[in-house]
């Protein structure tokens, strides 16, 4: 049986604070979305209609302000809305704790349409750019998870080689649970990216990248979610679905919608 190693969460100590690992984790996700995002600015297709690094450098800020506005919000909203419609001053305390992927990702849409609008340019264009980006990023961050010891999966089998026991979840002696945070860093991490970048090195039609990643990034959440231990004050919904595949599953079906439009719309490749 493993027993998770109970990282200190602090990377570095300054005073009675100091640099959090979750915060690093996050710095190293906006860092990989830049440095990979330019490498995606310089290909011909891209640098042909204007691309820059200084339009990257602007697309991150408004993704940085997406991911942190939408993610507390869409924490605050869909999974505590009563809670926080009754202590709204405790939004903004971040530090606290509670970040959702799905407002997140609401917040970043909304960041890259008003980018498009500032710089006139159509909105699947600068998602196809930059969605081959981001899984690397949600790698990061659930690496993060995983230190911190939090989102711990469910149950698993004693046998289980890579079962591991989470002190943090208060448990009876012998209860190991799946190591669900390094499931999704592998999945919508690692393996998203991997289908994402080889997908898009080729031509395609605008706004089948964008519905390549919905898809995957929301079907991939879904099957993990049958591995990750659902959140105490909500519990299973209908379905025995958790709140997590309740939203993620309209993420398969938008971006199979988005897919579907783009190859209908477009005779040829013009997006790469």
């Amino acid at each position: 049986m493993l027993v998770h190693p109970q990282f200190d969460p602090i990377a570095v100590h300054i005073g009675s604070g100091g640099i959090h690992w979750y915060g690093i984790t996050y710095l190293i996700a906006f860092g990989l979305f830049l440095w990979l995002a330019t490498l995606r600015s310089r290909m011909p297709q891209h640098a042909a209609v204007g691309w820059t690094k200084r339009d990257v450098d602007d697309v991150l800020f408004y993704g940085v302000l997406g991911v942190v506005v939408g993610g507390r919000l869409g924490y605050c909203f869909f999974y505590k809305p009563s809670y926080y419609i009754q202590h709204l001053s405790e939004i903004v305390r971040v530090w606290d704790g509670g970040m959702s992927f799905h407002g997140g990702l609401l917040g970043v849409l909304l960041g890259l349409y008003l980018f498009g609008r500032r710089r006139d340019r159509g909105f699947f264009e600068i998602s196809d750019l930059i969605a081959p980006c981001v899984p690397t990023g949600i790698m990061a961050v659930r690496l993060g998870n995983f230190i911190n010891g939090e989102l711990w999966g469910r149950p698993a089998p004693a046998d289980l080689p890579w079962a591991m026991r989470f002190p943090q979840a208060h448990d009876i002696e012998g209860v190991v649970r799946h190591p669900s945070q390094l499931y999704q860093a592998a999945g919508e991490g690692l393996l998203l990216f991997i289908i994402l970048w080889l997908y898009a090195r080729k031509p395609r039609a605008t706004g089948q990248i964008s519905g390549v990643f919905m898809m995957g990034y929301g079907a991939l959440r879904f099957v993990a979610e049958y591995f990750r231990e659902p959140d105490d004050f909500l519990g299973l919904r209908a379905l025995s679905w958790s709140q997590g595949q309740w939203l993620s599953l309209p993420m398969v079906i938008v971006g199979a919608a988005i897919f579907a439009w783009a190859t209908k719309r477009n005779q040829r490749p013009v997006q790469g």
